[in-house]
This record gives C-alpha cells, structure tokens and sequence, in this order.
C-alpha cells in the first residue's frame, strides 16, 4: 500500500456526517474527494465503534461523483467488480501499477544516461571554447631555444 506523506484523519458520525481532525470541521463528501486527488491519503473511522469505514466512505465518494455526471468508473469495471469481486479487482490495479512501474525502469536508465551525455557534451564545450578564447603561444624562433642553451 502505498501511503504518500501523513494520513487525514476523518471521524464519520452515526448522523453520517464527517469530521476532519486536522482542519477541525465537518467536510463533505465532495472534500474527501478534493484531498485524495491532491495526493492525501485518508482514514475515516466511525465514532462510535472505532471500526475503520475508510474503503465504505471512499465507495459513497465513487458513488456520488457518478451520480453527478462524473465518469469516475465505466459500468464494465463495475460489472468486472461484480463477477469476481473486490479481491480480483485489487490484484488487476496491483498487476497494472507493477506493469507500468516496470516500464518506467528503462525510461529512467535512459533518462539517466542522457543526462550523463549532456555533461559530458557541457564539458567538451567548455573545453572548446576554453581553447578557442584562450592566446596561443608565442611562437619561438629556432635561435632564441639555441642562444637560452649556449648560456647554461
């Protein structure tokens, strides 16, 4: 499972409503929603028993935003769901997510060994223009090298 910096507490009410422990007022479903897209991760657990709802309060967010007119699931995952229940589902989004991690690996290396090439390219430039700014040598006549040894 995969849980990107702190967990929002949410405390679910026998009422139904919803209490954020963090920014201490109720929330709506709509809000739930809105914190899981911005990469939080959530646990709401009910008041009176301490039970963990937080899979049956994320289904009723599912649940309304398709009821709004969101295309939030197809009916044929739906119905996938439905034949081979919540467990199937769970290791077809596992298979998917380690499928597309796989095919990230590469992408990275390659990323990776391009960014060596650039540096490596930077500092061949660098040497170049080094080169081409940099005064050549004074040219030295066969009887100056001659004359600097006579006098040794």
């Amino acid at each position: 499972m995969l849980h990107v910096g702190m967990t929002r507490l949410i405390t679910r009410y026998g009422s139904r409503k919803l209490y954020d422990t963090q920014a201490r007022r109720y929330v709506s479903l709509e809000d739930l929603a809105a914190h899981v897209r911005a990469g939080e991760h959530l646990r709401v657990t009910d008041k009176a028993t301490g039970q963990d709802v937080t899979a049956q309060t994320l289904a009723l967010v599912v649940y309304e935003q398709a009821r709004a007119g969101a295309e939030v699931i197809t009916s044929e995952l739906l119905h996938d769901v439905i034949r081979s229940g919540v467990g199937q589902l769970q290791q077809k989004v596992d298979h998917l997510v380690h499928a597309g991690v796989d095919r990230v690996k590469p992408l990275q290396r390659a990323r990776e060994e391009m960014q060596r090439l650039r540096a490596g390219i930077a500092g061949i430039e660098k040497t170049l223009r080094e080169i081409a700014g940099a005064p050549r040598p004074a040219k030295r006549h066969k009887g100056a090298r001659r004359k600097k040894r006579k006098g040794n």
